[in-house]
């Protein structure tokens, strides 16, 4: 049985990572515009983000104002509650 590429990703590091990028756009540049993305990157190095912003100033004719970033392990410690009593049901 193989793994998934996903699965993988998460164990060496990845989780999810959530962009919002504001920009103006040379035909309103006192506009700013938000744009979401989101995508499983690595942090603190953020690959995936870097490649990402290098594309849209290279293609995108938005220039970007500010990234605000949002990233979440996906698998990590488990939060463990103790229970503090016992419901019976029968």
């Amino acid at each position: 049985m193989r793994t998934s590429e996903d699965f993988r990703r998460q164990i060496d590091g990845y989780g999810l990572l959530t962009a919002e990028i504001l920009y103006r756009m040379p035909d309103h540049p006192g506009l700013l515009q938000s744009f979401l993305w989101q995508t499983h990157d690595r942090a603190p190095t953020f690959p995936e983000l870097r490649k990402f912003l290098a594309y849209w100033q290279r293609e995108i004719e938005g220039v970007l104002h500010s990234v605000r970033l949002a990233h979440r392990d996906l698998i990590g410690p488990v939060d463990v509650r103790i229970a503090n009593g016992e419901i019976r049901i029968h």
